[in-house]
């Protein structure tokens, strides 16, 4: 076949193929749920035209057909015609068997830097500690329910008793009245998940994993557990304009909420005692001396087995110094230097290079930690360093110099790195009038104690950076022996997110899967045929 009716023979080929193409890949893609009149009419026209294309090229062509089905050649061509029939065939079966293994036994792959494909430590664990099933609501139209579908199939890819249901509420509206939803909570239509455990529910409207994952924790843990953060010594505030303020503690406030813990201020000047209540107090930035008698409540609350968290900036040098050497705990009169491993080159913001690989509350870290202006922190017997600077860095004594003049220089007298930026351990105390000997409860009421030599890490400005939420949530749920739910918090993209319409997803599939291949393939024949004919 030449001329013109080869032309009109391959172009109606493509009509043909690309139709058959196109309509396996939208059902393969969710079928009639997300496709729009348009797919249907891009299949029917191509499939309509190609045919009308290849019936204009076979009667233009019907002599020169007769004359080869009455050759030799019609054999030849039947015979290689069958063969790649059936190899076409047996490779879509092929595909077809693989496609179905793929919904049997399904494996993913996660290639970001980030990991944010991949549930959290943290969310992990919180699945394998369920006893019970958490039955999963969804009430979302088919257009919005992919993103939500792609992370709750990473929590019941990992755990049989993570359930999922989904439902349309436009087709099902008796859901809305059975579970008492209103319209309104659906959240501007993109929809709502409700998760159930042990006759208690949670209905989120923004999901992501953290929420969910933080839904799950709320409705297993039994008992609260509250954090108390010192104030009235020039403390960072986690409440008002003060707590929103980039030296603020606001976020690391939430952080520990979304902990399901309890978060308050405390006074203890105005108290007198630690509350009974209290897992853990805060000591976060202070900046005046604490009180003899603040200091002698502390002293009873850890020797009764509390729980405390200080930390204490460069240049501080009040009684938080003496209280913390005589819980076993010596604070450098100095500032870490780091020219190698710091942010942008800033030699005095550096970093946490090295953790404690067996300690609870760091083996699970895996980025670094960024500290502003911190300074060395030294523990006697029974403390842990878990958090170390790096090896090029030192520990600069010469304040007076530093401040004068802005000039650093490693020198005999300051302390060489790795240098200790923060330690954790028992608390040298007297033992509380309430301990007994062989008590089951002992190790639950044995005092812990964690010191940084910086509050800045924890700030609104710094707590989302890098691990520094981890590192300061964590040395939260060691200090309360919370220790389950020590864990990597779920990791976030560093690249910027660009959201589509259901409308702006269908045109650029339709353009890359569907339009510009058969453009390809048109202009092909084309060229294909205008070689044919010049060499002809």
């Amino acid at each position: 076949m030449t001329g013109l009716p080869s032309l009109l023979a391959a172009l109606g080929l493509v009509g043909v193929v690309f139709a058959m193409l196109n309509f396996v890949v939208l059902i393969f893609s969710g079928g009639a749920g997300v496709a729009s009149a348009g797919d249907f009419g891009w299949i029917g026209g191509n499939l309509a035209l190609g045919v009308i294309l290849l019936v204009s090229a076979a009667m233009l062509n019907v002599d020169a057909l007769r004359e080869r089905m009455s050759s030799g050649e019609t054999r030849r061509a039947g015979k290689y015609g069958t063969s790649a029939l059936l190899s076409t065939v047996l490779g879509i079966s092929i595909l077809g068997m693989l496609g179905f293994l793929s919904t049997r036994y399904a494996q993913q792959f996660d290639w970001t830097e980030q990991k944010v494909h991949t549930l959290s430590d943290q969310s992990q664990k919180t699945l394998a500690g369920l006893e019970s099933d958490v039955e999963v609501l969804v009430l979302v139209n088919k257009l919005d329910e992919a993103p939500i579908r792609a992370l709750l199939d990473r929590y019941a890819h990992v755990s049989d008793r993570f359930v999922v249901d989904y439902a349309d509420p436009n087709v099902r509206p008796g859901l809305l009245d059975q579970y008492g939803i209103t319209a309104e909570a659906l959240g501007e239509g993109r929809g709502l998940v409700r998760i159930a455990l042990g006759g208690d529910s949670v209905e989120l409207t923004e999901i992501s994993e953290q929420a969910v994952t933080n839904a799950i924790v709320k409705l297993s843990r039994t008992g609260e557990k509250v954090v108390y953060f010192l104030e009235g010594h020039g403390e960072r505030a986690i409440a008002g304009d003060a707590g929103s303020e980039r030296t603020g503690y606001a976020f690391a406030a939430d952080a520990l909420r979304n902990e399901n813990y309890r978060v308050e201020t405390l006074l203890l000047a105005a108290k007198g005692e630690v509350p009974e209540d209290a897992d853990v107090i805060v000591i976060a930035g202070p900046r005046r001396s604490l009180l003899e008698e603040e200091t002698g409540a502390l002293d009873r609350y850890l020797a009764g087995g509390g729980a405390v968290l200080a930390m204490v900036d460069p240049r501080i040098r009040t009684s938080i110094v003496e209280d913390l050497a005589a819980w076993g705990v010596a604070l450098g009169d100095d500032v870490i230097v780091d020219r190698t491993l710091a942010l942008f080159g800033r030699a005095m913001s550096p970093f946490a290079a090295s953790y404690d690989p067996q300690h609870d509350i760091t083996k699970d870290l895996r980025e670094p930690t960024l500290f502003h202006e911190v300074r060395s922190v030294g523990g006697q017997e029974g403390f842990s360093e878990i958090a170390l600077t790096g090896d090029a860095s030192w520990a600069e004594r010469d304040l007076a110099r530093l401040d004068g003049e802005g000039e650093v220089s490693l020198d005999p007298d300051d302390r060489r790195g790795p240098v200790a930026v923060g330690v954790a351990g028992r608390p040298r105390v007297a033992p509380g009038d309430d301990a007994e000997a062989g008590d089951s409860a002992e190790e639950a009421r044995e005092p812990r104690l964690v010191v940084f030599g910086d509050s800045d890490f924890a700030s609104n400005e710094y707590v989302d950076a890098y691990s520094n939420r981890d590192l300061f949530v964590n040395a939260v749920n060691w200090l309360m022996g919370d220790i389950e739910a020590i864990a990597v918090r779920p990791n976030q993209s560093r690249a910027s997110r660009f959201e589509l319409t259901a409308a702006q997803f269908r045109s650029i599939r339709t353009l890359s899967l569907f339009v510009l291949p058969q453009v390809i393939a048109v202009l092909g024949v084309f060229t294909w045929w205008s070689r044919r004919n010049t060499a002809g």
